[in-house]
């Protein structure tokens, strides 16, 4: 099939059924010319070159009826001469060229301001739609820090996903931009045995060296399995995990039984291949009951050796390392986190900030931790209470201030708030409406379809739970950061109805 500019379509010859291609026109023309004199031409009678001139002037001529067809045939001459073969028939005359530049520049700083009036005006209608339940929100101007609109933006209701918000503004000031999750392997204590010692990092991909799993620039296992291969020449017996980089329970209070192992979560281990997916390519696949236990086979069987009766075990001090990896940077795994709305990797990351700020690397730690140094970076969480990183947990309560707040904060323009710098990575970690991550297929239906590809928000849902929460530009070039909290709601009307709510301040000026 050919797709015309114009979006016309013409169907693809018919198959001959046969794996040969068809005769070339033009071969086939060529032949017809050339002649095969052979021997015997040279006792021809003169009659006979007489008709042989004939035929060489009748080919001649043939091959100029095909030249000046191909000629005609070509697009821009028969286009010029409008024959009606012309596949493009000239609308006008060609565009002036356009300047492009590749320096990027963010919205202007001289656009005009937006005004509560204008918000309220803007929002009290969609903001009414009963199919919200109950609704709380605010939205911000960041360049200015005023509060624009609130409704009821005090008030605590379980954030769902946008807890996840919360772990990344943690950890984006707590830690290293760059930093990376290791896991190495040491020399263990008996002849031929070996111990995976566990970083944190449960990205690593089961793939093939070249192969992408879903989580981008993973380390692969088969490149630790051939750093330990080379160190010890081949001579491994028995392998087993030390697990002590994380503390207590593998699923956190206000979880449902089935949430873990599940299509989005994992029991939170320090180690694991792919996230503990059952398919490294299918973000949605379901995950494996003991994901620590199946990476344990996994590496034992690459090696020819086999797990050990006692799998886990608290690795040798100064033991010799024999390889190791490295996870994709921490900017990156917070990027994941977002767009893809990955429960495992918020409440890794959480424990990850409570390693750090020398917290039990536990549920109740890595919540702990995340609001301490959200506190210490001057963010009220005195309303806020957490009891895991990525949100599943009907037990955890934020008011639409805090979020609206760490936004507004990585969405303020200069270097007036110290913070901005650390949090800014945040914003390229939002799904947009209408074009990637969990907003992806969403912002379809109007009059939300006004937002898409200009809202950027974390969303969250869980059973009576809907939010959202991000940026928008409005139609002025005015930046704005919105939270929006809904409860006691069904999920489809409430998230559409959320949409349209984010989509009216794309659609205004709101002066």
């Amino acid at each position: 099939m050919r797709i015309e500019p114009d979006g016309r379509q013409h169907p693809a010859p018919v198959s001959t059924g046969s794996d040969t291609p068809p005769a070339d026109p033009g071969g086939a023309a060529e032949s017809g010319t050339s002649g095969d004199t052979g021997h015997a031409a040279d006792t021809e009678p003169a009659p006979k070159r007489t008709r042989r001139r004939g035929l060489l002037l009748t080919g001649l001529a043939l091959l100029l009826v095909i030249a000046a067809g191909v000629v005609l045939a070509l697009p821009d001459v028969s286009n010029r001469l409008a024959l009606p073969w012309a596949p493009n028939a000239p609308q006008g005359d060609p565009p002036e060229p356009i300047a492009v530049t590749t320096e990027l520049h963010g919205p202007a700083e001289s656009a005009p301001a937006p005004t509560p009036a204008g918000v309220a005006a803007a929002l009290d209608g969609p903001a009414s739609d009963p199919a919200l339940g109950t609704l709380t929100g605010s939205v911000v101007d960041p360049a200015t820090g005023t509060t624009l609109w609130a409704r009821d933006e005090s008030r605590t209701l379980t954030p769902a996903s946008t807890t996840k918000l919360l772990v990344a503004g943690a950890a984006l000031l707590k830690l290293d931009h760059g930093r990376q999750l290791t896991t190495k392997v040491v020399q263990g204590p008996e002849p031929g045995s070996v111990v995976l010692v566990a970083g944190g990092d449960v990205t690593l991909s089961s793939l093939p060296q070249g192969e992408e799993s879903i989580y981008p620039g993973a380390a692969h296992l088969d490149d630790l399995v051939e750093q330990v291969r080379q160190a010890t020449g081949g001579d491994v017996s028995s392998v087993q995990l030390d697990l002590s980089a994380f503390a207590g329970d593998t699923t956190a209070p206000g979880w449902a039984p089935g949430d873990a192992p599940s299509t989005f979560a994992a029991p939170v281990v320090p180690a694991m291949l792919d996230g503990g997916r059952s398919d490294p390519k299918d973000e949605h696949s379901m995950r494996v009951a003991n994901p620590a236990g199946t990476l344990a086979q996994e590496f034992a069987r690459r090696l020819g050796a086999q797990v050990a009766p006692q799998t886990t075990t608290t690795a040798p001090q100064n033991a010799r390392v024999l390889g190791e990896v490295r996870s994709a940077p921490l900017a990156e795994l917070v990027d994941q986190m977002l767009r893809s709305s990955d429960n495992l990797l918020g409440d890794v990351l959480a424990r990850v900030v409570a390693n750090a700020e020398g917290r039990e690397p536990s549920f109740e730690g890595g919540a702990q931790a995340t609001l301490d140094v959200l506190a210490r970076n001057g963010f009220d969480v005195s309303d806020v209470r957490l009891s895991d990183g990525s949100g599943l947990s009907t037990l955890n309560k934020v008011p639409a201030t805090m979020l609206s707040d760490l936004l507004a904060s990585a969405a303020a323009p200069g270097d007036s708030d110290p913070n901005t710098a650390k949090l800014r990575p945040m914003l390229g970690g939002l799904p947009v409406a209408g074009g990637s991550g969990t907003l992806a297929t969403r912002y379809t239906e109007p009059p939300a379809t006004e937002g898409r590809g200009w809202v950027r928000a974390k969303t969250g849902t869980l059973s009576g739970v809907n939010t959202l929460a991000g940026v928008v530009l409005d139609t002025d070039g005015r930046v704005l950061v919105f939270t929006l909290m809904s409860a006691g709601a069904d999920t489809g009307p409430a998230r559409a109805a959320l949409d349209d709510v984010a989509a009216q301040l794309r659609g205004c000026g709101c002066r």
